[in-house]
């Protein structure tokens, strides 16, 4: 009748007044929290997040509790005291204290940087936020990013959009590729046509020692999405690894991105994170391709330590924040106009903007890891999950505590369904490798280009070449002549 057929009529869908679908999903998440004006639908979305398979049949913590405790008993049994013990028994850290030590000595320095980003962000929300916000005492968890992105679109006013005319992938890859051979004596040759590839947009390159002329490498890239039929995300994977028992010397890599591909005319127009993503994949890919070991199980990537192995690529990105790198490339891709000052200095300024917030939650995630592994019993009903959490949120994050009924445990997959457990600290760990390692070019000059040559070299031959034929410890060592120190991923966070 008329009443049911009103009642199966579409709802109209307008972009602009809804209705809208959000999810849980990370995406979906995260934009909700950033962009999302109405405080009441962020809380109750930042609740729903939070407490994800937290309730009834789908409770997580009785599987947390028993995977800790078979991890538990398992480290044990071979002869650890802890899974924590374990688990860094194959990283490079040596043992718990020493992760403890340098997460504890950076956020020394980085407590006090969160509490005044805080303290700005609160301010900014107080003065243009109206009523509700000139009444609290503090921000909630829902508030922060929202009113952390209005702060930043302030002080920036810079987009994405702003950006890309002048990140032609065509010129990036130019300028990715005159800074290896700048760094590493290398030169890379398109060779399309040479190799058979999966889809027509595929492009491959062949690797040449500049010194030798010899052809020591080669790689795939796969720049552009293709959402039916290639997953998200981007990556460096080994099409050929290097083995003088398989007779294979020269190894062959993938280069895989998202990036939107070209239309009509105009190139594939990158953001500045697509940018850094892809100087981030090829570290991965010149640690495969440059390497010197012979033995297949050690050469490249393979068996290097879980902790160490974020070195080349973070490495990389630093060279975006090097003056001559990104002049050699950033022109507009109509009129050759190079990138203007303005905006270049907005994204040396991005880079430290709330970086100590960034830092303190990064710094408690990984010792929350470390403590439940380290000797956390679940079945002896003296603490839970959540106070271990608790205790670390109040160490890491004092500024900015789990509010009450907090579940994030729950579906924190990276140390329960991922390999992080006992290793989410890694992230950090090669971040200060990675720093220290662009700090030997920051001491040598970046201006003086026959240090820089010398340095590039010296990496080359330490850090792209031995694998994991050595301890990472000692292939650091050779390259900077000391163990890694924090020192530069603070000065680069502007903590220093």
């Amino acid at each position: 009748d008329g009443a049911d057929a009103t009642a199966a009529a579409p709802i109209a869908i307008d972009p602009d007044v809804g209705p809208w679908r959000i999810t849980l999903d990370g995406p979906s998440y995260i934009a909700a929290m950033q962009f999302l004006p109405d405080r009441t639908i962020r809380e109750q979305i930042y609740g729903a997040f939070n407490t994800r398979a937290s309730e009834n049949d789908n409770n997580n913590v009785p599987l947390i509790n028993e995977i800790l405790s078979l991890r538990a008993e398992q480290s044990k049994l071979l002869g650890f005291d802890t899974y924590c013990e374990r688990s860094l028994a194959a990283k490079m850290a040596g043992s718990f204290e020493d992760v403890a030590t340098l997460s504890d000595l950076i956020a020394s320095k980085a407590l006090p940087a969160a509490a005044k980003e805080l303290e700005a962000i609160t301010d900014y929300a107080k003065k243009n936020g109206g009523k509700v916000y000139e009444e609290l005492e503090k921000l909630m968890p829902w508030d922060i990013t929202f009113w952390s992105e209005r702060y930043k679109e302030e002080k920036f006013a810079i987009t994405k959009e702003q950006l890309r005319p002048y990140f032609a992938l065509p010129n990036v890859l130019d300028g990715l590729f005159s800074l290896a051979n700048r760094l590493f004596g290398i030169v890379i040759e398109s060779t399309d046509g040479e190799a058979q590839t999966w889809n027509e947009d595929v492009r491959f390159f062949k690797v040449f020692d500049e010194e030798s002329g010899k052809h020591i490498a080669s790689f795939f890239l796969d720049a552009y999405s293709r959402p039916a039929n290639k997953r998200g995300g981007a990556w460096m994977g080994s099409c050929i690894g290097k083995s003088e028992a398989c007779k294979r010397d020269i190894p062959v890599a993938y280069l895989n991105c998202n990036n939107s591909p070209p239309i009509g005319e105009n190139p594939s127009l990158m953001t500045f994170e697509e940018v850094r993503t892809l100087f981030h994949e090829f570290g991965h890919g010149l640690q495969h391709m440059l390497t010197t070991a012979e033995v297949g199980d050690v050469a490249g990537i393979s068996g290097v330590e879980w902790d160490a192995v974020e070195l080349p690529s973070q490495f990389m990105e630093n060279w975006l924040y090097d003056k001559s790198t990104m002049y050699g490339f950033a022109k507009h891709y109509e009129t050759g106009e190079p990138l203007p000052e303005e905006l270049y200095g907005k994204l040396l300024q991005q880079k430290t903007f709330n970086a100590g917030l960034y830092l303190t939650r990064q710094l408690y995630l990984g010792q929350l890891d470390m403590a439940l592994h380290n000797g956390f019993d679940p079945s002896n009903g003296e603490e839970t999950i959540f106070d271990i959490q608790k205790k670390m949120a109040a160490k890491y994050i004092p500024h900015n505590p789990p509010v009450e009924g907090d579940r994030f445990l729950c579906s924190f997959s990276h140390i329960f369904a991922g390999g992080y457990a006992a290793g989410y600290y890694s992230y950090k760990w090669a971040e200060v490798m990675s720093a220290d390692a662009f700090g030997a070019f920051e001491d040598a000059g970046l201006d003086n280009e026959e240090e820089v040559k010398r340095v590039g070299r010296k990496f080359r031959d330490t850090v792209l070449s031995l694998g994991g034929s050595i301890h990472p410890t000692q292939v650091f060592t050779a390259f900077r002549g000391r163990e890694p120190t924090p020192d530069a991923l603070l000065r680069h966070n502007g903590m220093v």
